[in-house]
């Protein structure tokens, strides 16, 4: 059976929310240069919570595709078509309804799974203001990126070296990991090599177009594969599921 909730029936979800967990994976619609589609944040985050559910017994919610702002020097911006934010309280409230949703189905354990740089403040509020309003309700809230055993990095970033999650958009984690989720999105053929000269220390308002890469690619995807996709997202949903069998008992 599935473990999708858009995908399920109200009866197959009844069955899940007696004493189950559900994941909430969170992402974006934003540029990922040439070769990747505006859904990387989402796909990502729902194919590694499904590997997560499918792992603990648990239902995948419905993902969220809007984030907080793309920012030029982690996502880069609205300079690009196609990317839509959403302002800081937006995504709050999304959040924070959604949450608040399953727990009135009878929810007591959520992991909301990050998949935008950018949404970890705004997506940790929600969670905090929810928790506040119900205590005996158990969340765990994490970014992908920050799950990835030491191992598995150096596997995957063996011929070109770790530029930092900030610049690591659009280049060899997530394509690989499109790669491996998605790989009928992927235009490959389209892929250069680019990214930015000097990564700055602050922020100017409003952004200068030039402060981008014309590509929109932050830093090289030069050696991404699907096998270094699948290493990533299963190091990824294991160490998700640790976290699942310990604090959400």
């Amino acid at each position: 059976m599935t473990v999708k909730m858009q995908e399920m029936t109200w009866q197959d979800f009844d069955q899940i929310r007696k004493g189950g967990i559900v994941i909430l994976p969170v992402g974006s619609t934003e540029q990922h240069g040439p070769h990747l589609p505006l859904s990387v944040d989402a796909i990502l985050s729902e194919g590694i919570a499904t590997m997560v559910a499918e792992k603990v017994g648990g239902a995948v919610a419905p993902p969220i595709c809007y984030g907080y702002k793309s920012a030029p020097l982690s996502g880069g911006g609205p300079i690009f078509p196609g990317t839509l934010d959403l302002n800081g309280n937006t995504l709050i409230h999304l959040v924070s309804d959604i949450l608040e949703e399953l727990i009135r189905d009878g929810i007591k354990r959520i992991l909301v799974v990050n998949g935008h740089y950018e949404n970890e403040a705004f997506v940790l509020e929600a969670v905090d203001l929810i928790s506040r309003k119900y205590p005996e309700v158990k969340f765990v809230e994490a970014s992908w990126w920050d799950q990835i055993s030491q191992g598995v990095m150096d596997k995957v970033f063996d011929e070109v070296p770790f530029p930092g999650w900030a610049l690591e958009h659009a280049a060899i984690a997530e394509t690989s990991m499109t790669l491996f989720f998605r790989p009928e999105l992927v235009k490959m053929e389209r892929l250069v090599e680019d990214g930015v000269e000097e990564e700055l220390t602050y922020s100017i308002y409003p952004a200068p177009k030039e402060i981008v890469p014309k590509t929109g690619l932050l830093a090289t995807a030069r050696s991404s594969s699907a096998e270094k996709g699948k290493w990533l997202a299963e190091d990824i949903a294991e160490k998700y599921a640790a976290i699942v069998r310990k604090e959400l008992k």
